[in-house]
């Protein structure tokens, strides 16, 4: 299922929180993504009507296996693209913030073939 930009984004802040931190608060993902509060508790409380966040008792954030399945899908696209672009020689900031703008419109057939090249790219590199 397709969805927003800004729900992926969201998921993928949510992951990657995770990953840092152990467990998320809409507070954190507020923090993390320079967005109001309100904004982030409207979005959270969609995310989870559409299945894709719980909340606890606690009010920390997790991701349910949809969620799960999207947020690691963009996080893998946000982190292949920067790596690409970084060896393209775009400066590394510029390079997640263009690979933010672009891992949400690429055609699975680009990405793919974009990570094969990147992926070769870096063998050659090593070798």
């Amino acid at each position: 299922m397709k969805i927003q930009e800004s729900a992926e984004n969201y998921l993928e802040a949510i992951l990657v929180l995770t990953q840092k931190n152990g467990q998320v608060r809409s507070i954190d993902v507020a923090h993390y993504t320079g967005f109001s509060k309100p904004s982030i508790s409207r979005a959270v409380g969609l995310l989870r009507d559409n299945g894709y966040v719980s909340i606890d008792q606690n009010g920390l954030l997790g991701l349910t296996e949809s969620g799960m399945q999207i947020a690691t899908s963009i996080y893998e696209r946000h982190t292949v693209l920067t790596a690409f672009l970084t060896a393209l020689g775009v400066d590394a900031e510029t390079a997640a913030e263009d690979a933010c703008r672009i891992e949400h419109v690429l055609s699975e057939e680009t990405f793919d073939k974009l990570k094969q090249h990147a992926k070769a790219y870096i063998d050659a590199q090593g070798k």
